[in-house]
């Protein structure tokens, strides 16, 4: 049985994750059965990346957003396998730009088989999620995953001119967000509406929803990239600055700093300097960044929770509010 809605008021992943468990074990089947190539390094790579598991939480999003409106089923099924591959094609084009070697605290594909491998792999996974939504033939699900995946390629390259650019402003930084992450969330809630039959006005309203958790959970990443650890983030602390990164955090302190540790801090991102990591934590807390940061998540969550005002109240619109929240307590 599902959890209630009263057990899915607090946000507990796992009790989210309860809810379409049975839902994403036939996605996760699906992704294994599709993701089979008689090239065995396109298998090796892929498997290594899917198999690293992470939250799964934009396929689950699809499948939560169709729930709420009372759609399950082998078409959703075969929807979140598309926003699954196209999310592992992301990651592993990100590594590769960013040099990264660790993700999910395990070694990065590109950091185990090299760049081209990572490259070429993650254009076998995008080939292959369209070669999924094609065998749909519903030409509006096409439609919004072929604009999707091309705001996802701009928001890569307006990231890249940001890294080493201590001018990125917040309004900056929200637009890569909105491309590079939140896109992928709106599409998601989207397709979960459309699949369910809701007209133009519900799919809007689960694509703001998803819009808006998208921009919550990212910059509640960034705060964590200046606020956790490297064992229970999974990845290096201070990343983003090695990478020459100005995320939010980062920003306000450059803002609201005085001439002298403003210079500081622009020297930091210019150059990636790690080494600064100390100093830059030091600006971030005297200026209040992560506060402020934080708050600007959760303005978001509380956009994302305000446009599900309305819907019939169930189990599976409770587990998307309860995303809501967990987007920014989290502590990875």
């Amino acid at each position: 049985m599902p959890p209630s809605a009263t057990t899915l008021s607090v946000p507990d992943l796992a009790n989210i994750q309860s809810l379409a468990r049975d839902d994403m074990a036939a996605v996760d089947a699906l992704i294994r059965r599709r993701l089979a190539s008689d090239v065995v390094l396109i298998n090796q790579v892929a498997e290594y990346i899917v198999g690293a598991g992470g939250k799964r939480l934009r396929p689950m999003l699809l499948l939560l957003a169709a729930g709420a409106l009372g759609h399950r089923g082998p078409q959703a099924h075969q929807l979140a396998a598309v926003i699954e591959f196209i999310h592992t094609a992301t990651l592993l084009h990100d590594d590769v730009v960013d040099e990264s070697d660790l993700r999910r605290g395990r070694k990065t594909a590109n950091a185990v088989w090299g760049n081209a491998a990572s490259v070429l792999v993650g254009d076998f996974l995008y080939s292959r999620s369209f070669q999924l939504m094609v065998e749909l033939e519903r030409l509006e699900v096409m439609k919004i995953l072929a604009d999707t995946t091309n705001r996802i390629a701009e928001g890569e390259v307006l990231q890249l001119l940001h890294v080493r650019n201590p001018d990125t402003d917040e309004p900056a930084y929200l637009r890569v967000i909105e491309r590079k992450t939140a896109v992928l969330f709106a599409a998601a809630t989207r397709l979960g509406a459309l699949l369910a039959g809701g007209d133009e006005r519900m799919q809007q309203r689960l694509h703001d929803y998803g819009m808006a958790l998208g921009y919550a959970f990212q910059i509640a990443d960034d705060v964590l990239d200046y606020a956790s650890d490297a064992q229970t983030l999974g990845k290096n602390l201070g990343d983003d600055l090695a990478e020459g990164k100005a995320t939010l955090p980062l920003i306000h302190a450059i803002a609201h700093s005085d001439d002298a540790v403003r210079a500081r801090l622009r020297a930091a991102v210019e150059h990636g300097d790690s080494d600064a990591m100390p100093e830059v934590l030091a600006a971030i807390h005297a200026t209040g960044g992560l506060a402020y940061s934080r708050r600007r998540a959760q303005d978001y969550a509380d956009a994302a929770e305000a446009a599900l005002d309305g819907l019939d109240d169930n189990d599976y619109v409770a587990a998307l509010r309860g995303l809501a929240r967990y987007a920014v307590s989290r502590d990875h």
